[in-house]
């Protein structure tokens, strides 16, 4: 539920960039901003990989990069890209060849770390192949693997050198008159991140490519990246983001949805919103949550529950959701729907009856903008 026409303060004025775009993926311009992840299989074990990709797609990324270190992954990704749902990224380092067969396998996009991917010849010989093919590229600056000649200019990474790796490379890229290119100059430090983002999207209006790199595990890599990517978008910054995190794709493309709808830039499946529950609460919230998460992982149509453990911010929370329930006394609580008192249910038959109630609001919404876009 969008309150940004109501209160202005909401509003993210989104930095103004160039669109391009990976395979039917729109990114920059005005497009939506886009939810990546990465396969950690083994390419070569296609199966597994698809698996995988098809996993992350039905959680709602929007592109999946997958790397090919060696010729057989170059040979995989050709069948890998053929049953994907969603555009193929090749992850290429060292090796500029890699880059070439990724393109002529039908890679959507094809990701180059300058610092390790060779001299400008080997750098354009790997764009000609994303022209031939119709490939977009992203140009991947990183803290840990900038060229030397920049670290002997500045003594360490820092901003002004991710953002100087950055525009050299871009000039390589213009200069054979490519223009199909995003940019990312990613670090795991939250600080160094941010400020080269700064700085590059002052430099240029490429679109950005978001992520806080090896930023750890579920929790502290899910934290870091919602300060850092957080106060990114905030600002405006940002076209498409991959929450880097040591653990299942599909995890990151949740925490990814759930930095975006917090910040209200995208809208998919059911926001909840619960409390952390307390000796007030009329049934047991953490549970309930917990279940309901589970519960209500198909619904894709973006909508608001609100689940609180009593009412003494229960009715103020419901005011604003789709679908509400308060905890009250006597082994019963209070169904809003939207933001109205409607009826009591009781504890035992709640989460059954909750789901349902979603499932109705879903399906009308998604009747209603059916009926919108036949007019």
């Amino acid at each position: 539920m969008s309150l940004n026409h109501v209160r202005p303060w909401r509003n993210i004025e989104r930095r103004k960039s160039r669109q391009i775009h990976v395979g039917p993926v729109a990114v920059g311009g005005d497009a939506p901003i886009s939810v990546q992840t990465m396969t950690n299989t083994v390419t070569t074990d296609i199966k597994g990989t698809i698996e995988q990709i098809l996993r992350a797609a039905e959680a709602g990324a929007d592109i999946v990069r997958v790397s090919v270190p060696d010729e057989d992954s170059s040979r995989a990704l050709k069948e890998i890209v053929a049953e994907s749902p969603v555009p193929i990224i090749a992850d290429i380092h060292f090796h500029y060849r890699r880059g070439i067969e990724a393109a002529e396998a039908g890679a959507a996009c094809l990701r180059i770390n300058p610092g390790n991917i060779g001299d400008e010849k080997r750098v354009r010989e790997v764009i000609k192949a994303a022209r031939d093919h119709g490939c977009s590229m992203r140009i991947g600056v990183n803290a840990g693997s900038l060229e030397k000649h920049l670290l002997d200019k500045y003594g360490e990474p820092c901003p002004e050198a991710m953002v100087e790796s950055a525009l050299e490379h871009i000039r390589i890229l213009e200069d054979n008159d490519f223009f199909e290119f995003k940019i990312s100059v990613k670090a795991s430090d939250v600080f160094l991140a941010a400020a080269a983002y700064q700085g590059i999207a002052e430099a240029t209006d490429a679109p950005l490519h978001l992520g806080i790199t090896e930023a750890g595990g579920f929790v502290a890599g899910t934290i870091k990246s919602a300060v850092g990517l957080g106060n990114l978008l905030w600002a405006g910054i940002g076209d498409t983001i991959r929450v880097s995190l040591s653990a299942d794709p599909v995890e990151e493309v949740k925490v990814g949805y759930e930095i975006l709808k917090s910040l209200g830039l995208r809208h998919r499946g059911v926001n909840i919103i619960s409390c952390p529950s307390c000796a007030r609460q009329g049934f047991d919230v953490i549970k309930t949550v917990e279940a309901l998460e589970k519960r209500l992982e198909h619904i894709k149509t973006p909508m608001s529950l609100s689940i609180i453990g009593c009412v003494v911010n229960g009715p103020g929370e419901a005011l604003m959701t789709d679908v509400g329930f308060t905890g009250g006394g006597n082994g019963n609580g209070m169904v809003y729907l939207a933001g109205k008192q409607d009826h009591r249910i009781s504890n035992e038959k709640m989460i059954d009856h909750i789901v349902e109630q979603v499932e109705r609001k879903a399906a009308e919404i998604e009747a209603a903008a059916e009926a919108q876009a036949a007019e």
